[in-house]
């Protein structure tokens, strides 16, 4: 019976695990901080590169609720500014670790 109890919660811990896992699908508009906290024009691919080089993180900001995400992997979304994007990621809390970008439709 103890093992079988202990087997049990076992499973459940690692079912637990697994889904924590799971990427995060987000759909919405690759810019930089300044742009997006400023509410500026997220498709505005020059401004948003210029922002970056200057030392702006980039972020993703959400189609659904305008969240700001600030990007984690920076690298993962460059050359992406001023794109619409589904991001696929582990989201905690405000920040996205990007793990793949695709365009959006």
């Amino acid at each position: 019976m103890k093992k079988t109890a202990i087997g049990i919660v076992a499973g459940l811990l690692l079912a637990c695990v697994a889904l924590a896992q799971q990427a995060t699908k987000v759909q919405g508009w690759i810019t930089d901080g300044k742009c997006a906290a400023k509410g500026g024009d997220l498709s505005n691919a020059a401004c948003a590169k210029k922002c970056a080089a200057a030392g702006e993180k980039l972020v993703l900001v959400a189609d659904k609720d305008k969240k700001i995400y600030t990007v984690e992997n920076q690298d993962a979304v460059k050359g992406h500014e001023g794109h619409h994007v589904v991001v696929a990621g582990q989201v905690k809390g405000d920040t996205i670790h990007v793990e793949s970008v695709d365009m959006a439709q």
